[in-house]
Protein backbone atom coordinates (compact mmCIF):
# COMPACT_ATOMS: atom_id res chain seq x y z
CA UNK A 1 0.00 0.00 0.00
CA UNK A 2 1.22 3.23 -1.03
CA UNK A 3 1.67 6.31 1.50
CA UNK A 4 -1.14 8.65 2.87
CA UNK A 5 -0.10 11.92 0.89
CA UNK A 6 -0.61 14.60 3.68
CA UNK A 7 0.80 17.68 1.30
CA UNK A 8 -2.05 19.62 -0.19
CA UNK A 9 -0.30 22.76 -0.97
CA UNK A 10 -0.85 25.18 -2.32
CA UNK A 11 1.93 25.74 -4.14
CA UNK A 12 3.27 28.14 -6.73
CA UNK A 13 1.03 29.04 -9.48
CA UNK A 14 3.47 27.88 -12.18
CA UNK A 15 5.01 25.26 -10.70
CA UNK A 16 4.62 21.76 -11.80
CA UNK A 17 2.56 20.17 -8.95
CA UNK A 18 -0.35 22.89 -8.92
CA UNK A 19 -0.42 22.91 -12.96
CA UNK A 20 -1.92 18.76 -12.23
CA UNK A 21 -5.19 17.91 -11.72
CA UNK A 22 -5.95 16.25 -7.97
CA UNK A 23 -5.72 13.21 -9.74
CA UNK A 24 -2.28 13.12 -11.14
CA UNK A 25 -0.75 15.29 -8.98
CA UNK A 26 -2.37 12.72 -5.48
CA UNK A 27 -0.97 9.86 -7.33
CA UNK A 28 2.39 11.48 -8.32
CA UNK A 29 2.62 12.39 -4.34
CA UNK A 30 2.01 8.78 -3.29
CA UNK A 31 4.55 7.02 -5.73
CA UNK A 32 8.34 6.69 -4.93
CA UNK A 33 9.33 7.08 -0.91
CA UNK A 34 9.33 10.04 1.27
CA UNK A 35 11.80 12.01 1.83
CA UNK A 36 13.73 14.93 4.22
CA UNK A 37 16.92 16.66 3.24
CA UNK A 38 18.82 18.66 5.63
CA UNK A 39 20.38 22.30 4.53
CA UNK A 40 23.25 22.26 2.69
CA UNK A 41 22.43 18.67 1.48
CA UNK A 42 22.99 17.46 -1.86
CA UNK A 43 20.08 16.08 -3.71
CA UNK A 44 21.55 15.88 -7.13
CA UNK A 45 25.05 16.24 -8.48
CA UNK A 46 26.60 17.01 -11.46
CA UNK A 47 27.67 14.80 -13.78
CA UNK A 48 26.49 11.97 -12.00
CA UNK A 49 24.71 9.16 -13.78
CA UNK A 50 21.89 8.27 -11.78
CA UNK A 51 18.25 9.21 -13.08
CA UNK A 52 15.92 9.66 -10.38
CA UNK A 53 13.22 12.34 -9.71
CA UNK A 54 12.57 14.61 -6.75
CA UNK A 55 9.08 16.07 -6.23
CA UNK A 56 9.88 19.57 -4.39
CA UNK A 57 6.95 19.38 -1.71
CA UNK A 58 7.95 21.93 0.69
CA UNK A 59 11.12 24.02 1.09
CA UNK A 60 13.89 25.31 -1.59
CA UNK A 61 16.29 24.00 -3.12
CA UNK A 62 19.60 26.12 -5.04
CA UNK A 63 20.32 25.00 -8.62
CA UNK A 64 24.54 25.18 -9.05
CA UNK A 65 26.66 24.25 -12.29
CA UNK A 66 30.39 24.00 -12.13
CA UNK A 67 33.11 24.91 -15.25
CA UNK A 68 36.53 23.27 -16.33
CA UNK A 69 38.18 26.03 -14.36
CA UNK A 70 36.56 25.33 -11.18
CA UNK A 71 34.50 28.49 -11.04
CA UNK A 72 30.64 27.59 -9.62
CA UNK A 73 27.61 29.80 -10.91
CA UNK A 74 24.46 29.81 -9.31
CA UNK A 75 21.65 29.19 -11.82
CA UNK A 76 18.81 29.34 -10.32
CA UNK A 77 16.22 28.26 -7.15
CA UNK A 78 13.43 25.60 -6.84
CA UNK A 79 10.67 25.65 -4.94
CA UNK A 80 7.78 23.38 -3.32
CA UNK A 81 5.93 22.25 -6.19
CA UNK A 82 9.01 22.15 -8.59
CA UNK A 83 10.12 18.75 -10.45
CA UNK A 84 14.11 18.17 -9.90
CA UNK A 85 16.62 16.06 -12.26
CA UNK A 86 13.82 15.23 -14.84
CA UNK A 87 15.99 15.73 -17.66
CA UNK A 88 18.43 12.78 -16.31
CA UNK A 89 15.20 10.48 -16.13
CA UNK A 90 13.69 11.70 -19.85
CA UNK A 91 17.69 11.11 -21.43
CA UNK A 92 19.64 9.01 -19.24
CA UNK A 93 22.41 11.51 -19.93
CA UNK A 94 24.81 12.90 -16.78
CA UNK A 95 23.51 15.66 -14.92
CA UNK A 96 24.09 18.73 -16.03
CA UNK A 97 23.93 20.88 -12.70
CA UNK A 98 23.98 20.53 -8.71
CA UNK A 99 20.63 20.99 -6.58
CA UNK A 100 21.75 21.75 -3.04
CA UNK A 101 18.56 22.29 0.01
CA UNK A 102 18.52 25.59 1.21
CA UNK A 103 16.91 24.73 4.02
CA UNK A 104 15.19 21.81 5.39
CA UNK A 105 13.26 20.21 2.55
CA UNK A 106 10.07 17.60 2.06
CA UNK A 107 10.07 15.50 -1.15
CA UNK A 108 9.23 12.81 -2.89
CA UNK A 109 12.44 11.12 -4.81
CA UNK A 110 11.27 8.72 -7.42
CA UNK A 111 13.55 5.92 -9.47
CA UNK A 112 12.90 6.50 -13.33
CA UNK A 113 10.91 3.55 -14.13
CA UNK A 114 8.21 4.36 -11.48
CA UNK A 115 8.16 8.16 -13.58
CA UNK A 116 7.72 6.69 -16.36
CA UNK A 117 4.96 4.98 -15.20
CA UNK A 118 3.44 7.41 -14.01
CA UNK A 119 3.54 9.20 -17.14
CA UNK A 120 2.41 6.44 -19.06
CA UNK A 121 -0.34 6.34 -16.72
CA UNK A 122 -1.24 10.25 -16.96
CA UNK A 123 -0.15 11.17 -20.13
CA UNK A 124 -1.90 14.68 -19.43
CA UNK A 125 1.40 14.82 -17.28
CA UNK A 126 3.30 14.69 -20.20
CA UNK A 127 2.06 17.59 -21.31
CA UNK A 128 2.73 19.44 -18.14
CA UNK A 129 6.17 18.75 -17.74
CA UNK A 130 7.08 19.36 -20.94
CA UNK A 131 5.89 22.78 -20.25
CA UNK A 132 7.88 23.01 -16.77
CA UNK A 133 10.65 22.08 -18.81
CA UNK A 134 9.75 24.70 -21.72
CA UNK A 135 9.75 27.19 -18.94
CA UNK A 136 12.83 26.99 -17.42
CA UNK A 137 14.82 27.06 -20.36
CA UNK A 138 12.71 30.17 -21.34
CA UNK A 139 13.90 31.50 -18.41
CA UNK A 140 17.10 30.93 -19.05
CA UNK A 141 17.25 31.92 -22.38
CA UNK A 142 15.25 35.19 -21.22
CA UNK A 143 17.89 36.20 -18.32
CA UNK A 144 21.10 35.82 -21.09
CA UNK A 145 18.74 38.42 -23.60
CA UNK A 146 17.77 40.50 -20.63
CA UNK A 147 20.90 40.99 -18.95
CA UNK A 148 23.11 42.03 -22.18
CA UNK A 149 24.29 45.58 -22.37
CA UNK A 150 21.97 45.84 -18.79
CA UNK A 151 24.28 48.17 -16.00
CA UNK A 152 24.86 45.49 -13.25
CA UNK A 153 22.32 47.65 -10.83
CA UNK A 154 19.54 46.93 -12.97
CA UNK A 155 20.22 43.36 -12.82
CA UNK A 156 20.30 43.35 -9.02
CA UNK A 157 17.30 45.00 -8.94
CA UNK A 158 15.52 42.92 -11.86
CA UNK A 159 16.30 39.69 -10.16
CA UNK A 160 15.11 41.02 -6.49
CA UNK A 161 12.11 41.85 -7.88
CA UNK A 162 11.83 38.72 -9.29
CA UNK A 163 12.43 36.75 -6.27
CA UNK A 164 10.00 38.97 -4.14
CA UNK A 165 7.37 38.56 -6.81
CA UNK A 166 7.94 34.73 -7.18
CA UNK A 167 9.37 34.52 -3.62
CA UNK A 168 7.89 37.18 -1.36
CA UNK A 169 6.14 37.19 1.84
CA UNK A 170 4.13 40.57 2.63
CA UNK A 171 4.80 41.76 6.31
CA UNK A 172 4.39 45.56 7.60
CA UNK A 173 8.09 45.81 7.14
CA UNK A 174 8.22 45.54 3.47
CA UNK A 175 8.25 42.20 1.21
CA UNK A 176 10.52 39.07 3.39
CA UNK A 177 11.84 36.76 0.41
CA UNK A 178 11.19 33.66 2.25
CA UNK A 179 14.43 31.83 0.52
CA UNK A 180 17.81 32.43 2.27
CA UNK A 181 20.40 34.12 -0.17
CA UNK A 182 23.82 35.16 -0.05
CA UNK A 183 25.39 38.10 -1.62
CA UNK A 184 27.83 35.48 -3.88
CA UNK A 185 24.75 33.77 -4.41
CA UNK A 186 22.76 36.67 -6.05
CA UNK A 187 25.74 37.68 -7.83
CA UNK A 188 25.73 34.56 -9.62
CA UNK A 189 22.02 35.09 -10.61
CA UNK A 190 22.70 38.33 -12.03
CA UNK A 191 26.34 37.21 -13.43
CA UNK A 192 28.66 39.54 -12.01
CA UNK A 193 31.30 40.08 -9.45
CA UNK A 194 30.70 39.97 -5.85
CA UNK A 195 32.25 43.76 -5.04
CA UNK A 196 29.80 44.77 -8.24
CA UNK A 197 27.04 43.59 -6.67
CA UNK A 198 27.95 44.81 -3.47
CA UNK A 199 27.58 48.26 -4.42
CA UNK A 200 24.65 48.07 -6.07
CA UNK A 201 23.34 46.65 -2.96
CA UNK A 202 24.46 49.09 -0.96
CA UNK A 203 23.23 51.82 -3.23
CA UNK A 204 19.58 50.22 -2.72
CA UNK A 205 20.09 50.60 1.23
CA UNK A 206 21.40 54.06 0.97
CA UNK A 207 18.14 54.94 -0.89
CA UNK A 208 15.61 52.99 0.94
CA UNK A 209 14.90 50.29 -1.44
CA UNK A 210 15.87 47.48 0.11
CA UNK A 211 17.39 45.84 3.94
CA UNK A 212 19.96 43.27 4.22
CA UNK A 213 20.96 41.38 6.85
CA UNK A 214 22.81 37.27 6.85
CA UNK A 215 21.56 35.69 3.85
CA UNK A 216 18.25 37.34 3.82
CA UNK A 217 16.64 40.51 1.90
CA UNK A 218 13.80 42.37 2.69
CA UNK A 219 12.40 44.58 -0.38
CA UNK A 220 10.91 48.22 1.32
CA UNK A 221 9.91 49.80 -1.51
CA UNK A 222 8.84 47.22 -4.41
CA UNK A 223 7.71 49.89 -6.54
CA UNK A 224 11.14 52.06 -6.81
CA UNK A 225 12.38 48.86 -6.83
CA UNK A 226 10.52 47.90 -10.60
CA UNK A 227 11.44 51.44 -11.64
CA UNK A 228 14.96 50.95 -11.10
CA UNK A 229 14.66 47.15 -12.86
CA UNK A 230 12.83 48.59 -15.67
CA UNK A 231 9.89 46.30 -15.46
CA UNK A 232 6.49 47.15 -16.65
CA UNK A 233 3.20 47.52 -15.03
CA UNK A 234 2.31 47.07 -11.36
CA UNK A 235 4.07 44.82 -9.20
CA UNK A 236 2.05 45.18 -6.23
CA UNK A 237 -0.50 42.89 -7.68
CA UNK A 238 0.83 39.86 -7.40
CA UNK A 239 1.63 40.85 -4.14
CA UNK A 240 -1.78 39.81 -2.86
CA UNK A 241 -0.98 36.67 -0.74
CA UNK A 242 0.72 38.09 2.65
Amino acid sequence: MRERVTYTGPWPENSLLESLDDKARDDLLARGRGRQYQAGEVMVRQGATDTHVVVLIDGYAKVTASGEEGTTTFLALRVGGDLIGELAAMDDNPRIATVTAGGAVAARVLDRAEFHRYLEVHPEASLRLGSSIAMKLRGAVNKLVDFHGRDIPVRVARVLCELALKYGRGTPAGIELSVSLTQPELAGLVSASEPAVHRALATLRRDGVVATSYRRFRILDLSALAHIAGMPGDPHKVMSNP
